[in-house]
């Protein structure tokens, strides 16, 4: 797969990236190469081996990390006491889905 100047800008774009062009040109060839290793690795045999759900730790199947136990929730004023902006019961943040 062949990643574009149009591909990396667009990328650039949702995280709210100005990259030069030189910048796009490199990240574009890093991503290239990337998705380059990941389509020879999809090419790999896998259906022998077994599927994993906790790589770090050795668990029974189906076992947890703990037992799942009811708590009090904590309390709405001292959950926001620390929140820079609150409001309504809430956390106010700023907006981030548009510039």
């Amino acid at each position: 797969m062949r990643i574009t100047d149009k591909d990396v800008s667009y990328v650039a774009d949702l995280a709210h990236l100005d990259l030069t062009a030189e910048e796009r040109a490199r990240f574009g060839a890093q991503l290239d190469s990337i998705l380059g290793y990941v389509e020879q690795l999809n090419e790999l045999d896998t259906s022998s081996v077994a599927p994993m759900a906790q790589v770090l730790t050795a668990q029974r199947e189906n076992e947890t990390l703990r037992e799942d136990k009811l708590r009090p929730c904590l309390p709405v004023d001292v959950a926001l006491a620390n929140a820079p902006e609150s409001g309504a019961g809430h956390f106010k943040v700023p907006k981030v889905i548009e510039r």
